[in-house]
């Protein structure tokens, strides 16, 4: 696992999962029954290497305009091989091919087929990467209890933040993102001490739909009790429509709606009681220990005891 930190790689990107209506598409092709293996589809793709993941064994690929497939843009592939794995390298020019299997996707036949220097983080993407020590701005939302609140107002605390849309369909994204949240919840649970020092925050994207109505029935329900006092601990919010753009920019969070499914990247992050980034993580590339760790780091070096 990789993933941006105080003495990580900050040259991460953006993480895409692929289109709903392809997966659809794949399963109508031969109206599979639920039983049978789904129809494999497959498209010819190139692009070029902006990240590699060694412990998904996935790259996050810049693909060209696949024409009645796909536009241009970053998404991170599993690649089935680990002999066409390892051969890559950030900035390498590829050819492969998209396999769609039901609503899971991977890569085969990858080829490099150029090399090129990884350009520096300033000319590489129009798009911000949170860095370990740098300043989160006072973003606002409206939280599940129709509150309006800001990052702000989180400071002396250890913030884990993260962004989904309750109708994702995907096991792999929203909901496993949630499900995560909802065991690190239940952890801080049994150790009041360091509950105290931490805050959680799910931040949707959805703001035609999810309502703080909407969202407070998403929190009992991902959290799996019906309490209040569970939005002490970990809040929903979303932000005003107008106010997403730069919200999604600053954390690497991309997102389109294609009927009534959004596609969209993951994105999840640390942040001091300074307000100041700890770790950021693209993908799903963590667990509940992963941050639960990281809130343990961060909370012994507020108190001056700095981890070996």
């Amino acid at each position: 696992m990789r993933r941006i930190s105080v003495h990580g790689n900050s040259s991460k990107l953006f993480v895409s999962i692929i289109f709903l209506s392809l997966a659809l598409a794949g399963i109508a092709a031969g109206t599979v029954a639920c039983s049978k293996k789904p129809v494999e589809k497959r498209v010819a793709m190139t692009g070029k290497v902006l990240a590699i993941d060694d412990g998904s064994q996935s790259a996050t690929i810049d693909a060209n305009a696949i024409p009645g497939f796909m536009d241009a843009m970053a998404m991170e592939y599993k690649v089935k091989s680990p002999t066409e794995f390892k051969q890559l390298r950030v900035g390498d020019a590829v050819s492969a091919d998209v396999v769609i299997s039901g609503q899971d996707y991977w890569l085969e036949n990858v080829r490099v087929t150029g090399h090129s220097t990884p350009p520096e983080k300033s000319d590489s993407s129009n798009f911000h990467m949170p860095t370990a020590g740098e300043e989160v701005p006072d973003f606002h939302f409206t939280n599940q209890d129709s509150k309006r609140i800001d990052l702000k107002q989180y400071r002396g605390k250890i913030l884990l933040m993260t962004f989904i849309y309750t109708r994702c369909p995907f096991p792999d994204y929203c909901p496993r993102v949630s499900h995560n949240f909802a065991e690190i919840y239940h952890q801080l649970g049994s150790d009041p001490a360091l509950a105290a020092k931490v805050r959680l925050l799910s931040v949707s994207f959805d703001t035609a739909n999810d309502t703080p109505h909407v969202l407070r029935d998403y929190g009992f329900s991902v959290s799996g009790e019906k309490k209040a006092s569970l939005f002490k601990q970990w809040e929903f919010a979303v932000p005003k429509e107008k106010d997403l753009p730069e919200i999604a920019h600053y954390f690497a969070v991309t997102y389109k709606a294609e009927g009534a499914t959004i596609t969209h990247s993951l994105s999840t992050a640390v942040i001091g009681p300074d307000g100041k980034i700890v770790t950021w993580y693209h993908g799903v590339d963590w667990t509940p220990d992963t941050l639960m760790k990281d809130i343990r780091q961060a909370a012994e070096g507020e108190s001056g005891n700095k981890p070996a």
